[in-house]
């Protein structure tokens, strides 16, 4: 089997510009089989997923992609760097993954790489220009983009490149290839998507972010997503299954961080110098979410990175699950497929026999004698456990034991 396209993605919402962004892809690389690993049901920049993650997956196989895996959550909610590490230590570990695309404002892979190469040695020069930044009070992002630009301070195009999202996860994608040997050839394709603040959304082509914006302001999305995706988000609207965001579980987070110790909260990955205090006070004296974050934010601590620890606080995830995750390799968990994809399923058994995949959740965890991968998946489990608690109708526990793996 030749011509396998790998894509790691959160499809929140999947829309055109993810259409042309894998079918250019296909067509550059001259690959025959899609498979994207995909976030479930909350996501990278600490937020929630808009729909459910057999939905996205859904979504996803509807308009050609042929295999759909689920990234761990210790993974998707995580920093940019443990985010890419996992998604590509899983097309990784299939061993018939040929390419890998990601989208970026850049479009050329030359100077992400030489980004990411210096970052991945991180020179002492480099080191100790991040630390001098640190020391002013930033967060670590925005210290490694200024201490970057002042390492190539001859080119514009390098100090750039942190300052924009997609870009640097494209950074993060090239350093974990590295770190993983992987034979895997990268390349990235230029986003051409409207902001949210950008009111003439071209050539029927918005940003996940935009079409969010559209959907908590009850706006027509019908002219920027595919159509079975419209259908989709239509149906989980009228069923109360569609979650806007994280206020959604505002007073869940709430009650969690008001019944946890300040012990427990310094244990939450990404909490460091103290942070817990704050956080405890703001709990103890806020009643709304975006109250609360604004009381904890600071120049160090951005938003995205409170939001990431609130949800490690409401899915009881700890920094000893996060270095778990960084030191194992994690299980192929399938959540949908088409015909294509029953093949690709076949062909990754073939390359790799000791490849944990999973398709039927009751069945691994009743077999497995792995307790690092058992608690991997348990917190998958726990995570649309806690999520359906925020659907209108039909909030159903264990959904991972009972809901099909979905086949197109």
């Amino acid at each position: 089997m030749n011509g396998i396209l790998g894509i790691v993605s959160e499809y929140n919402p999947f829309h055109n510009g993810h259409v042309k962004h894998f079918e250019i892809s296909k067509q550059l690389t001259k690959s025959d089989f899609t498979i994207a690993v995909m976030s479930g049901n909350f996501v990278q920049r600490g937020d929630t997923s808009l729909v459910d993650k057999w939905t996205k997956a859904e979504m996803a196989l509807k308009a050609g992609i042929d295999l759909v895996i689920e990234l761990p959550t210790l993974y998707a909610i995580s920093s940019a760097e443990n985010f890419a590490d996992g998604a590509i230590k899983i097309l990784n570990s299939l061993g018939i993954v040929d390419y890998v695309s990601f989208g970026s404002e850049i479009g050329e892979i030359h100077p992400l790489n030489e980004v990411a190469n210096i970052l991945y040695k991180e020179p002492k020069d480099l080191s100790s220009l991040i630390h001098t930044q640190l020391k002013s009070g930033l967060s670590y992002p925005k210290a490694r983009e200024i201490a970057l630009s002042q390492y190539f301070r001859t080119s514009k195009i390098h100090s750039e490149i942190l300052n924009n999202p997609n870009n640097l996860l494209g950074v993060e994608y090239l350093k974990a290839l590295k770190r993983q040997k992987s034979q895997i050839k990268p390349l990235t394709i230029k986003r051409d998507y409207s902001d949210c603040s950008n009111t003439n959304i071209k050539k029927g082509i918005a940003s996940a972010t935009a079409i969010r914006t559209m959907i908590q302001k009850d706006k027509n999305i019908h002219y920027v997503v595919p159509y079975e995706t419209y259908e989709l988000i239509e149906d989980r609207k009228h069923n109360g299954k569609l979650i806007k965001d994280l206020s959604v579980f505002e007073k869940e987070i709430i009650y969690t961080l008001r019944k946890m110790t300040l012990q427990e909260i310094a244990l939450l990955p990404d909490v460091s110098e103290g942070l817990e205090n704050k956080i405890k006070v703001a709990a103890n004296t806020c009643n709304h979410l975006p109250d609360m974050i604004h009381a904890i934010k600071s120049k160090r601590y951005t938003q995205t990175r409170i939001q990431r620890i609130l949800l490690y606080a409401l899915l009881n995830i700890t920094q000893k699950d996060m270095h778990t995750a960084k030191r194992i390799m994690p299980y192929i968990r399938i959540l949908g497929f088409n015909q294509h994809g029953k093949r690709i399923i076949s062909a990754i058994a073939n390359a790799n026999p000791k490849l944990k995949i999973i398709v039927s959740v009751k069945r691994f965890m009743e077999s497995t004698n792995d307790n690092a991968l058992r608690k991997m998946l348990s917190k998958d489990i726990f995570a649309t456990n806690v999520y359906t608690l925020g659907f209108g109708s039909e909030s159903l526990a264990n959904l991972d034991y009972t809901h099909k793996v979905v086949e197109i």
